[in-house]
């Protein structure tokens, strides 16, 4: 018979009005459900990679909250809300989707720069049901990126594999710091940064 479909809803953001760096999931699984926390199912490698990404402690909740809101960056997923079998994106109703309600939350976060999804579903979404409802000039300041997902659903890539695939976001993280220290006067600008441009 397979899994019972369930109404889910996904968690508020985590971000302070610092952040440069928003990423974005699909919509929490189960474990992270019942737990109430950011990918909490241990086979999800997304805090492995944000510790091995930013040389913090990922041992408590707490301390995984404090490694996002410290490193300038925000936490969150595409979908507010759907019906699922499971917790397999795969498995979400697409017509039972609503999203969260980013023109509001980019208002509030006018330092965001770049947005990384983790994973295909989360970017799908982003791009068919948020991305042409944003004004143009959120949409001129942000940088689109897709990277592997993180969840053990994505096994044909190892872990030391998706470090470094995400070595992305502190790439970019850097790019976005550099830029606002040289309207500062402080540095020149960085090598490649650039506006308005999305990325598969």
């Amino acid at each position: 018979m397979g899994y019972m479909r369930h109404r889910t809803a996904s968690f508020a953001p985590i971000a302070t009005k610092k952040a440069r760096i928003l990423i974005l999931g699909s919509m929490p699984g189960i474990k992270s459900l019942e737990m109430r926390q950011y990918y909490a199912h241990p086979q999800n490698a997304f805090w492995h990679v944000m510790a091995a990404l930013f040389d913090a402690p990922v041992d408590t909740y707490a301390l995984r909250i404090a490694l996002i809101k410290n490193n300038h960056l925000a936490l969150w997923d595409v979908l507010k809300c759907c019906e699922r079998h499971g917790s397999l994106d795969i498995k979400i109703d697409d017509a039972t989707i609503d999203v969260n309600d980013f023109a509001a939350f980019f208002n509030i976060h006018r330092r965001i720069t770049h947005v990384f999804f983790n994973g295909t579903k989360s970017e799908k979404e982003f791009r068919k049901r948020v991305l042409p409802f944003l004004s143009q000039k959120v949409c001129g300041r942000l940088v689109l990126n897709r990277l592997p997902s993180t969840s053990s659903a994505m096994a044909s890539l190892t872990r030391a594999g998706k470090i470094r695939s995400w070595q992305a976001v502190t790439r970019a993280l850097k790019e976005s710091l550099t830029a606002v220290l040289s309207l500062h006067g402080h540095s020149g600008p960085s090598p490649g940064t650039s506006r308005g441009r999305f990325h598969a």
